[in-house]
This record gives C-alpha cells, sequence and structure tokens, in this order.
C-alpha cells in the first residue's frame, strides 16, 4: 500500500463508485413490511422473554426448596 495522496484519492473514488453501484442493487422493504418484521421481532421477544423469565422463576424456587 503506498501513502502517495494521488494513490490514495484515486483508490477511494474507485471505492466509492463501487459501493454506489452496489447501494443502487439494494432492495428495500416497503412501509408494510417493515412494520410486519418489526411486529414479528417484537412478539418473538417477548415470547422468548416470558419463556425464560418462567425458566428463572422455576429454578430459583428449586434452589430455594433445595438449599432453603
Amino acid at each position: 500500500m503506498q501513502w502517495n495522496p494521488v494513490v490514495w484519492f484515486g483508490e477511494s473514488r474507485q471505492f466509492l463508485t463501487e459501493v454506489r453501484s452496489e447501494f443502487r442493487k439494494v432492495t428495500w422493504p416497503t412501509q408494510k413490511e417493515a412494520t410486519a418484521g418489526t411486529i414479528g421481532v417484537v412478539v418473538v421477544v417477548a415470547i422468548i422473554t416470558l419463556v425464560l423469565g418462567l425458566v428463572d422463576l422455576i429454578l430459583g424456587q428449586a434452589v430455594q426448596w433445595i438449599f432453603g
């Protein structure tokens, strides 16, 4: 890698051109798809939270029963 400003500028320009080209290939979700995905994530996180909370409660009671 050279530390020549001209080379650095040329490589940076090429990189940004390639980024722009790839960015144009991105397909963005519609608002409806984004909303549905967000709701899905919130529901899954809520379910996992409830399950892990229940497991924690049961294991905590078991430990208190064993050592209490």
